[in-house]
């Protein structure tokens, strides 16, 4: 299999730490990661498509071994995020990529491909949703923050950042029989790393901002009905934010996307890796053999 680099880069003056596999000049996948984790969830995925492809992902500043930068020198929020996000794409001069989606990284990304849409060559989306109207219950205290943003809810927030907090989100909906394929590094170094980087106010604050995302999320809707990229959609349906119709809304606006409900939860690729990985390669290889096809037309 593929060896994965571990590297480090400067991105606006704050070390980005990132994870690289496959050749320099194959195709690239690039692969934000979600909350509350880093560029390892994709540790296994890297060697799995390297032999084909170029993955590359990044740890978010705050976030697995990136720097953790002091407020005034990077803005701890959704749209700071999405300038970060931009600005490592330029760093590493990444011109053409598909995108991987998944929970707070897809809607990272998703403004990534507003910003420029002509570099996105296709969308792989797993469990990273935009549909408001199909939302899972386990939003609602979320949803109850958002309209009435008081200090006791603020400590609400605070109180989920926590080694006990991060094990729910990994495994807390997910059937048991699949519970021992988790990994509980997931949740045990995130917390360590959050406690030895003083990120727990930072935290507070993403979380605190997430209410800013559902304004753009007709506009991730508009760019989908519009520029129709090729689109994979692999779901994990045990999931308390997003159960199996905030996957299906997506054919809404991409009725031509390959759609697959895998017997998984939030996490997926910590339990269905092989599925994961079959799925891609297979929807990568015919994304790449119809851009081929097309070139060939035009000359």
């Amino acid at each position: 299999m593929p060896g994965v680099h571990h590297r480090t880069v400067k991105v606006d003056g704050i070390d980005i730490f990132y994870r690289e596999a496959g050749p320099e000049d194959a195709p690239v996948v690039l692969l934000p990661h979600g909350y509350p984790c880093s560029s390892f969830q994709f540790r296994n995925l890297l060697p799995a498509l390297g032999d084909s492809w170029r993955l590359i992902a990044p740890d978010h500043p705050g976030f697995g071994y990136s720097e953790t930068p002091d407020a005034s020198r990077f803005d701890y929020t959704f749209d700071g995020y999405a300038r970060y996000l931009e600005r490592f794409v330029e760093t590493l001069g990444l011109t053409r990529y598909a995108l991987y989606l998944h929970d707070y990284g897809s809607q990272f990304g998703f403004r990534l491909a507003l910003k420029a849409p002509e570099r996105v060559e296709a969308l792989v989306i797993q469990n990273g949703d935009i549909y408001e109207d199909a939302f899972g219950p386990k939003y609602q205290p979320l949803r109850e923050y958002w309209e009435n943003p008081t200090a006791k809810g603020r400590e609400k927030l605070a109180a989920a950042v926590s080694e006990e907090g991060f094990r729910g989100e990994f495994i807390g909906e997910i059937p048991e029989s699949l519970v021992d394929r988790v990994s509980p590094d997931l949740w045990t170094l995130s917390w360590l790393l959050v406690q030895r980087e003083r990120r727990k106010e930072h935290w507070v604050q993403l979380l605190a901002d997430q209410r800013t995302t559902l304004a753009w999320m007709p506009r991730f809707q508009a760019y989908l009905r519009e520029f129709q990229p090729p689109t994979l959609i692999v779901w994990g349906p045990h999931d308390g934010y997003m159960p199996e119709e905030s996957a299906r809304a997506y054919l809404r606006d991409l009725p031509d996307a390959e759609l697959h409900l895998l017997d998984a939860g939030h996490w997926a690729l910590e339990t269905h890796l092989d599925e994961i990985a079959f799925l891609m390669r297979r929807f990568l290889q015919r994304v790449h053999a119809s851009r081929a096809e097309d070139a060939a037309y035009v000359t």
